[in-house]
């Protein structure tokens, strides 16, 4: 009877932990190295064309959203969100503002970490709290690469 027991305890813990396996496969987040990728590829597009570029953020065309990455950008002069087109809903407000539900002020940490870089010097950010692009509003663990691009600022974040 005691080795049914461990039997069933065994498989009951395999599948308890198969169906969490499954539901984080790879491949269905973006990682640090695409953010990076992600992130050269939006600034070579701001400095061909900077309106086109955030045009092209904003609709998530061309390449710049790809599962959970997306790139987003603000301007260094007033700090406004130009272009994310996960929360679109946060375009125009003053990104040095947002803070994540622990209260870090993630928004001035990215702002500062750009405007500290010297054009063409890609910074990462520390950990900070951030919904996933869809229905789910549960922040998750993210970091972000920012990096200049003459008066605004660009970035690509990841979820670790």
């Amino acid at each position: 009877m005691n080795r049914k027991f461990m039997i069933a305890a065994a498989s009951a813990a395999m599948f308890a932990l198969s169906t969490t396996a499954f539901a984080q496969q790879p491949g269905q987040s973006g990682t640090a190295a695409e953010a990076k990728a992600m992130l050269a590829k939006a600034i070579t597009a701001v400095k061909a064309d900077k309106a086109k570029a955030i045009a092209m953020f904003n609709s998530g065309e061309g390449g710049f959203k790809d599962r959970d990455l997306y790139p987003f950008c603000a301007n260094f002069s007033d700090g406004k969100l130009i272009a994310n087109s996960n929360t679109k809903q946060l375009l125009g407000q003053d990104g040095r503002t947002f803070k994540d539900a622990t209260g870090h002020n993630f928004g001035q940490e990215l702002y500062d970490a750009a405007a500290k870089a010297k054009e063409g010097e890609v910074v990462e950010t520390t950990t900070f709290l951030f919904p996933r692009p869809g229905a789910d509003t549960t922040p998750v663990a993210k970091v972000a690469f920012v990096e200049r691009a003459g008066d605004i600022y660009c970035g690509v974040g990841y979820y670790k």
